[in-house]
């Protein structure tokens, strides 16, 4: 089976070194601004011309918002805008040019309702400072050196590793696995290095591949299951560092920092202080991946079919009692990893539909609750007189979720107020958790504020 998939290794660059990455990813940056402002600049002529009552057909041509079509832009001013471009691989200037393509892309189609989810602004002019400094090599020397500690790209030349490339070394010198591209960037107060690979993977297989698994999502226990297996407690890294977190942050306060306003710039003093709190976030931000890591591999390892809710998780952080307990809970990604480590065991993930009652249902006479308040911890059937935890009820719902629809015995609730609407589980992949928003119709007094209204050249 092969699938694409990505290795990172962090990096040990000398000081010579990190100036030529930063130099890449300065030329990056300098060729995604320079992009913006000629498609803008074209934008606001063509609009100033029809104003003007010029016909279509002589109006100055539009400038193509594809990459090839920025490229080839690029390559007849280059010499004037950057006189030092060859110092940089021309990947550099490809990286800009390939992200300002794909902003532009994905704001016409958000804009033209394509694409779903919270609506995308027009592309805007990155700060050095302010955006994450990266990087893509795609063509040249790009290769894991024989010594598993070491790695070449373009111009920039051989880096060594903070720790050893040996898994990635050993897939490509079986054959098992070929590098597409390669990534460096700025991140966590580190440089790194991202590789995308196409890798042939072995067959797994889970080790009971027939049992289904139900899995309840929660804020005081993090996942619950419906065959009996021990619940796994949130762990709450973020508030277990929050007093640390505090006092790193007034270190910071107290320190003379950057002001945008007056142009003042932030003291060294500062600098080291905002370092080691942002080495707190990195900290915490590392153990909740480890952990949900661990959990989800768990899981596909052992049951062959998998089943979660479709959460609303950008409406549930609004409430502002819970917002920080649940994004620290990690609920998106959780979905994000069962999605792609089923595909890799041979196991299926299965979304429940976002309005399947699954709390308010009872899991022995199929009885629905109208309501349920979330302080209400216990589930008490009044048709059949069962008791027991919500979330275990929530498990064993979504769990026999499948085994209904698979065998087509019906719908899984039987009173009215919406809660007995059929739900249509799906493989993952198939929708995302987020909100889907009604587009606006082009040509409406929204999309009229926004920068042009032309639709981009094809």
């Amino acid at each position: 089976m092969k699938v694409v998939q990505a290795y990172r290794f962090v990096l040990d660059p000398t000081p010579r070194q990190v100036g030529r990455m930063a130099r890449h990813c300065g030329a990056a940056r300098l060729a995604f601004n320079w992009g913006l402002a000629q498609v803008k600049a074209n934008l606001g002529q063509r609009e100033a011309e029809k104003s003007y009552g010029i016909a279509a057909e002589l109006l100055t041509p539009a400038l193509p918002w594809n990459l090839y079509g920025l490229r080839r832009v690029w390559n007849r001013a280059k010499a004037s805008v950057a006189p030092w471009w060859a110092e940089c691989s021309k990947e550099a200037y490809n990286t800009g040019l390939d992200q300002l393509a794909r902003a532009l892309k994905n704001w016409h189609s958000s804009r033209s309702g394509r694409r779903k989810g919270a609506r995308i602004g027009f592309p805007r002019f990155k700060k050095k400072g302010r955006c994450t400094p990266s990087c893509c090599f795609t063509t040249g020397a790009i290769r894991i050196e024989a010594d598993r500690h070491h790695i070449t790209l373009p111009v920039v030349g051989t880096l060594k590793t903070h720790e050893s490339t040996r898994k990635l070394a050993r897939r490509i010198d079986n054959g098992a696995a070929s590098i597409k591209s390669a990534t460096i960037c700025w991140r966590a107060g580190r440089w790194w290095a991202s590789f995308v690979v196409e890798v042939e993977r072995a067959e797994r297989r889970p080790v009971r591949p027939e049992a289904v698994l139900g899995v309840d999502l929660g804020v005081k226990t993090l996942a619950v299951f419906s065959n009996g297996r021990p619940p796994v407690a949130n762990p709450r890294h973020y508030e277990q560092s929050r007093r640390k977190l505090a006092r790193r942050s007034r270190t910071v306060s107290r320190r003379q920092g950057p002001n945008r306003r007056t142009g003042q710039l932030p003291s060294n003093r500062w600098k080291r202080a905002n370092a080691a709190r942002n080495k707190v976030h990195h900290h915490i931000a590392n153990l909740r991946a480890d952990a949900l890591h661990k959990l989800t591999t768990s899981l596909v390892a052992e049951y062959g079919t998998i089943v979660v809710e479709d959460l609303n998780v950008s409406g549930m952080v609004r409430n502002h009692r819970l917002a920080r307990v649940i994004s620290d809970a990690g609920f998106g990604e959780i979905r994000r990893q069962l999605a792609y480590k089923t595909r890799w065991n041979s196991s299926h993930l299965v979304v429940a539909d976002r309005w399947f009652p699954s709390s308010k249902t009872c899991s022995s006479c199929g009885a629905v609750k109208p309501k349920l308040p979330l302080q209400v911890r216990t589930y008490d059937c009044e048709r059949c007189g069962l008791s027991i935890d919500r979330d275990v009820n929530a498990a064993t719902n979504l769990a026999a979720l499948v085994e209904r629809h698979v065998a087509g015995s019906g719908p899984e609730a039987e009173n009215g107020r919406g809660a007995d609407r059929r739900t249509r589980p799906s493989l993952a992949g198939g929708r995302e958790a987020s909100t889907l928003r009604r587009a606006h119709p082009p040509g409406s007094d929204r999309d009229l504020r926004l920068v042009t209204g032309e639709s981009p050249p094809r």
